[in-house]
C-alpha cells in the first residue's frame, strides 16, 4: 500500500512498539537506548509512572474545555512556572514555536502599549532555530529552511553569534538613532538545531544589562534547553538573570504536546482578552503532564542526579575525543551535547553507524551529532552508550587509516 503520509521528513525504517526508561522497543523485541528522547521531548524517559498515573486520572476526568472557562490545572501549573522562573504570568500553547512566536508578539505589543509602536524589530543570533511557522522562520537563521517560502516577514535581524561587541554597537547605535526600531533580543542559550553551540560565558549577564540599557526586552528561547536539560530547570539559572519572556515546549509535559510562554506584568497587561489566544492550549490533560513533569523535578535531589549524570556523560565524551585527537570535539550544556565532527564525516553516517550499536541520536549542523537522553538516563546505561560510541569511533578511525 502506498505510503498515505506526506513526504516532508526524511523517516528512518524503524518503528517502536513502546517504550520503558530509557529505551525503545520494536515490535519484534528489538531494545534502542534512546539519547534522542524525541528531539529533547521525552523528558523523564518513557512510560514514567508519575506521567502515566497523571495522564490516566485526567483521562477519566476531563480533557478539554477551551480558555473560555477557567481551568484551575492550567492556573496550578501557571503557578509552579512563575513560581520557579521569578516571573508573574504564564500563557499555554501546544508548541515550541508557538510559544516563540507568542512571545514575540509579546514584545511588540508590550511596546506598542508603552507607546513606542515603532519598535518591532527582533534581534536573533545568526545560526539559531526558532521554529517553523513563517514568522518563525524569519527569526530562524537557516536559508535552507526558508527556500521556496518567501517573502519572509519583516521586522527580523540577525547579530552574530556570541558577539557582545557586535550586538552592542547594534543596540546602542539603534538606542542613539533618536528612533529606536529594536523591541527584543532573542536567544537560546545553547543552540539546539544550531549544533548544541552555547553562549560565552557571562554573555547572558551583560545582555541582561545591555537590553535594560537601551530599553528592550530579553525573550530567552528555552524550548530545547529547557525543563531541566541544562542540569538546571531554566537554563539561565546559574547565570542570575531574569528574562522578560521565556519561550519553552518540548519537554514541559514529557511528550504531551504543550508549550508555555511566561512574562513579566508589565508585558501581561499588553495582552489584553482577544490579543491572543490558542483553542488547545494548556487543556487539563496538557496540564496533568506538565503538573506531573514539574512536581518530579522539583523533587528533592532530582537536578542534583540529573548534573551528576551529565558531568558523567561530558567527561567520558572528553575522554573519547582526547584520545582521538581531531575527530571531534564536545560542546553543548547539560543533556544537550554535540559531538562536533571534522567536515569529511557526516554526522548523518555517525547517527547511523550508532543506530546500528542500538543507540539512537539526532544530527544537527555543521556535521554535529546531538546526544539527548532522558533526564532519567542511569549510570549504567551512560557506561554503555559511551561503550557504543567508543566502538563507533574504532570503526571511524580504521576506515579513515
Amino acid at each position: 500500500m502506498a505510503d498515505a503520509v506526506m513526504g516532508n521528513y526524511g523517516r528512518i525504517d524503524l518503528a517502536f512498539d513502546h517504550g520503558e526508561g530509557s529505551w525503545l522497543v520494536t515490535a519484534t523485541g528489538e531494545r534502542y537506548l534512546d539519547c534522542a528522547s524525541g528531539i529533547a521531548v521525552n523528558s523523564l524517559g518513557h512510560n514514567h509512572p508519575a506521567l502515566v498515573n497523571a495522564l490516566r486520572d485526567q483521562a477519566g476526568k476531563l480533557w478539554h474545555v477551551s480558555n473560555l472557562y477557567r481551568i484551575p490545572e492550567q492556573e496550578e501549573v501557571a503557578s509552579m512556572l512563575t513560581s520557579l522562573a521569578g516571573l508573574d504570568r504564564a500563557f499555554f500553547c501546544n508548541s515550541g514555536a508557538e510559544a516563540t512566536e507568542a512571545a514575540v508578539k509579546m514584545a511588540r505589543r508590550a511596546m506598542h502599549h508603552r507607546g513606542e509602536a515603532e519598535r518591532f524589530t527582533i534581534l536573533c543570533a545568526e545560526g539559531a532555530f526558532h521554529g517553523r511557522t513563517i514568522a518563525m522562520l524569519a527569526a530562524t537563521d537557516r536559508p535552507a529552511f526558508r527556500e521556496g517560502f518567501g517573502p519572509m516577514p519583516d521586522g527580523f535581524d540577525h547579530f552574530p553569534f556570541g558577539n557582545m561587541n557586535a550586538l552592542r554597537d547594534r543596540l546602542i547605535t539603534d538606542a542613539e538613532g533618536g528612533k529606536p526600531s529594536i523591541a527584543a533580543v532573542m536567544v537560546e542559550s545553547v543552540q539546539g538545531e544550531g549544533g548544541a553551540k552555547p553562549l560565552p560565558p557571562g554573555f547572558l549577564k551583560d545582555l541582561r544589562a545591555l537590553c535594560d540599557e537601551v530599553g528592550c526586552f530579553l525573550i530567552a528561547d528555552e524550548v530545547q534547553i529547557g525543563v531541566g536539560r541544562s542540569g538546571h530547570i531554566f537554563s539561565f539559572e546559574p547565570s542570575g538573570i531574569r528574562p522578560d519572556i521565556v519561550a519553552m515546549a518540548k519537554g514541559l509535559a514529557g511528550g504531551f504536546p504543550v508549550g508555555a510562554v511566561l512574562t513579566t506584568e508589565e508585558i501581561a497587561k499588553a495582552m489584553t482578552p482577544g490579543s491572543h489566544g490558542s483553542t488547545f492550549g494548556g487543556n487539563p490533560l496538557a496540564m496533568a503532564s506538565a503538573r506531573a513533569v514539574l512536581k518530579v523535578l522539583s523533587e528533592k535531589g532530582f537536578m542534583e542526579g540529573v548534573r551528576l549524570r551529565a558531568k558523567q556523560l561530558r567527561d567520558g565524551l572528553d575522554d573519547l575525543a582526547n584520545g582521538r585527537q581531531g575527530l571531534f570535539q564536545v560542546r553543548g550544556n547539560g543533556f544537550l551535547l554535540g559531538l562536533v565532527f571534522a567536515k569529511e564525516v557526516p554526522a548523518g553516517d555517525v547517527v547511523a553507524m550508532l543506530r546500528r550499536h542500538h543507540v539512537l541520536s539526532v544530527p544537527a549542523s555543521e556535521n554535529t551529532v546531538r546526544l539527548l537522553p532522558p533526564l532519567t538516563v542511569t549510570e549504567d546505561e551512560i557506561t554503555l552508550l559511551l561503550t557504543c560510541l567508543g566502538n563507533c569511533l574504532d570503526t571511524l578511525e580504521k576506515a579513515s587509516a
